[in-house]
This record gives structure tokens, sequence and C-alpha cells, in this order.
């Protein structure tokens, strides 16, 4: 049922059974380390190139999804999968052998919510019983596609954030289902906001209004506060973007510095791993909720989040031809009772 201007309360509250996650040697050195899954050490996996190695990330974490909860592909009704490539690649190479229905989606880094989002109105609706959401991210071919190959030796700038290597999975499923696993209550679509930021260099000053638009716009559609959740948090804003959206609220009279965390800051230690800003990509969120929060909500550590994956909705054309970049943010309430 839609309730505002841009929120969908989710009458049947379906559940997220349980995630997966898997990371790059990288994020294995990060604080976060213990939350994940599965790891390589290897930034190829076993491939012959990054971008290959990316989508058997994705499917590694997919697989170990599925296994885990002792089903087979043939048990899930839907994919929905996205990530940064062109076409989508990494998504369409995992799931090629999967033989699992498919929907490929692209948001930039705010395609984990995306996908959660969709799946969760799908199980909502009763047109299906078991959907996965799943996204992926590669530093190396995130680097060769949007900025510079490695190769070349190019200085980042003091804005930058690393794209971080990993995927996130998670399995939404009917509230009656017989677990312990929170519900999905509200999603909010976001809106494009685009304040004129052209520097791809900077995503978290290009992302953060668009994740402050539809926060706000969640709060008003749902009549909640800001202290009704124990934890916001965005996808990828990183140090700046984070900065920037508590600024936002601060004008607003609203301090949202207590409750308010970004996985592109949680993943990485800025002081010992020279990730500048912090991490940013598909599966920035995807694996850092998919790790940590979601284990947070399982042991009840916290009970009530929203989460707002950030994406800037631009390319290597766009940004040759001058263009400003676009900002996304899709937001999804996760309650462990309704």
């Amino acid at each position: 049922m839609k309730i505002g201007k841009q929120t969908i309360k989710l009458e049947n509250t379906p559940k997220i059974l349980n995630t997966s996650s898997m990371v790059g040697p990288k994020e294995m050195q990060g604080p976060l380390s213990s939350y994940f899954e599965l790891h390589t050490d290897d930034i190829f996996f076993g491939e012959k190139s990054f971008e290959k190695a990316e989508s058997k990330i994705m499917k590694t974490c997919v697989d170990n999804l599925i296994a885990k909860n002792g089903l087979s592909k043939e048990d899930i009704d839907y994919i929905f999968a996205g990530d940064l490539l062109n076409q989508c690649i990494s998504s369409a190479y995992c799931i090629r052998d999967l033989n699992i229905p498919f929907f490929g989606l692209y948001g930039a880094c705010s395609t984990f919510c995306e996908g959660l989002m969709l799946a969760s109105l799908f199980v909502n609706a009763g047109y299906a019983q078991k959907v996965i959401a799943t996204t992926s991210s590669h530093f190396c071919s995130a680097e060769r596609q949007f900025r510079m190959p490695l190769e070349h030796g190019n200085q980042l700038s003091p804005t930058a954030q690393c794209t971080v290597t990993a995927s996130g999975s998670a399995l939404i499923v009917p509230k009656d289902v017989n677990s312990d696993s929170p519900y999905i209550t509200y999603v909010t679509p976001g809106k494009i906001v685009d304040m004129g930021i052209k520097d791809m260099t900077n995503m978290g000053a290009a992302m953060a209004p668009s994740a402050y638009s539809t926060i706000k716009a969640h709060l008003q559609d749902t009549g909640r506060s800001i202290d009704y959740y124990d934890a916001i948090v965005t996808g990828d804003l990183g140090i700046i973007g984070s900065d920037i959206l508590k600024d936002l609220f601060k004008e607003d009279g609203l301090d949202i510095s207590e409750i308010h965390n970004d996985c592109g800051v949680l993943i990485y230690d800025k002081d010992s791993q020279d990730t500048h800003c912090g991490g940013s990509g598909c599966g920035c969120m995807a694996s850092v909720f998919s790790g940590y929060f979601y284990e947070q909500l399982k042991t009840k550590k916290l009970n009530k989040i929203l989460i707002v994956a950030t994406g800037a909705l631009m390319s290597p054309v766009s940004s040759q031809q001058g263009e400003s970049i676009p900002g996304i943010a899709h937001a999804v309430a996760i309650e462990n009772e309704v």
C-alpha cells in the first residue's frame, strides 16, 4: 500500500531469511573482517580478468546463500542482481548457469537496496516465495571502467573512495516462514537529485543530497521520527558524504550523528588502509549489510534499522561530455517486530 508521496508499506512484511557475503583481500584487512562469511586472497580469484573475478565472486556468494539454506537453485523463483559494469556483465555471466529467472538492475551503488526493495515487493504481493537480491563490485574492474586503469599509477584525489571488492546476497521469503528473521516493513524509492557536481572523484558530495531527500521523504511519509530507528545506515557516502548528510539534517534542526552509520566508512580503517574517504561500489552496502548489520539484527543488538543505498548515475560517456552527476538513494526499513 502506498503511503505519502514515495513510500510503500509492505502489509505482508516479508522476511530476510538469510544473507551471504564475500569480500576480497583488502576488505579482509579491515575492521569488519570477522563478519564476512567468505573471502579470497587473490584479486583475480583464479580468473584471467578482473571482470571474470567479480562475476565469480557474485556467483560464489549466491551459491553459498542457496546452499546454507538447504535449497537448490530450482527452489529460487527470481533473482534481482546488478553491478557497476557496462550491461551488468558481472551479474549476467554469474547467473547464466543458474537457470533462475533474472531481473538485471542498474542503480549504480544504490542497486542492492533497489534489488532488496523489488524482491520484497514480489514476495509481499504473493508473486513469489523465494527471491534473491544480490550485487557485486570489484576495485580493479571499476577503476578500469570509470577512472583509470591501475597500470597508469594515477594519484588519487583526497575526496576519492576505494571501490569495494565484494558481493552480498539476501534471500527474501514470506513472513509465515518459520524463522527468527527480521522483516521488511517499508520501502521508499528515491528520486534523482542533481546538485551540479561534476567531479567523479567526489562521489560523496554527489550522492549525499539524494540520501537526505529519500530519508526525509521516508520519515514524512511514515510519520516516524529520526530516533525511531536504532540506526540509519547509508551505503557508501564515505567520510565527506556522511558529513554533508549530517549538515543537511542540522539545517532542519535534526542531529543524526548518534544513529547514522555509513558502510563505506565502516568497511575500511582510514588510518591504516589508505582508502582516503572510504569505500564505495555495489558490493559495499551489499557485503556490509549482509555481513555486519544482518548479524546485529539477528542477535537483537539492533532491532529497527533503515538502510539507504546511494548511487551516482553517471557513466564514462556522460563524464566525458561534461555532464553533472545525478544521485539516487533507495531506503528499506528492516525491523525485528511488526
